[in-house]
C-alpha cells in the first residue's frame, strides 16, 4: 500500500441539522489546513460546528493510526454535506386539520489529504 492512493475520510451519519445548515460551515473550512480547521469551527457562532469538529478530528485520528500520516501536513481535501433520513411530525392546525413538519439529518463527509511542503533554500 502507498500512503499517496489512500483517502482518509470520516462520515458523521444522522447528524440532526438540515444539509443546507451544515453547507455553509463545510464551506468555510473548506481547503484549509486540519489543525487550523479545528481551530476555527471552535469560534464559530454556529451550533452545528461542533459535530463538524467532531468529524474533522476522528477523521484526524483515522489517519494518524491507520495509515501512520504526519497530522501536522494534514488538509481538509473535500468537505461535503449530503441528505439523511427525514422524520416526519404534524401540528395541529386550525379547524381540526393538521400541517406536517419535517426534521432533516445530515451526512457529513470529511476527506483529508497529505500535503508535502516543499523546502527551499534561502532566498537572496
Amino acid at each position: 500500500m502507498q500512503k499517496s492512493e489512500n483517502i482518509i475520510k470520516a462520515i458523521n451519519k444522522n447528524v440532526r441539522s438540515s444539509p443546507r445548515k451544515v453547507s455553509l460551515v463545510l464551506d468555510y473550512i473548506r481547503g484549509k489546513k486540519a489543525d487550523i480547521a479545528i481551530r476555527d469551527l471552535e469560534f464559530t457562532r454556529k451550533r452545528i460546528a461542533k459535530d463538524v469538529s467532531k468529524t474533522v478530528k476522528s477523521a484526524v485520528a483515522n489517519a494518524e493510526n491507520n495509515y501512520q500520516f504526519d497530522i501536522d501536513q494534514l488538509f481538509i481535501k473535500e468537505a461535503y454535506v449530503g441528505k439523511s433520513l427525514v422524520m416526519k411530525r404534524f401540528r395541529p392546525r386550525a379547524k381540526g386539520r393538521a400541517s406536517p413538519i419535517k426534521k432533516p439529518f445530515s451526512r457529513i463527509t470529511i476527506v483529508l489529504e497529505e500535503r508535502k511542503e516543499k523546502k527551499d533554500g534561502p532566498k537572496n
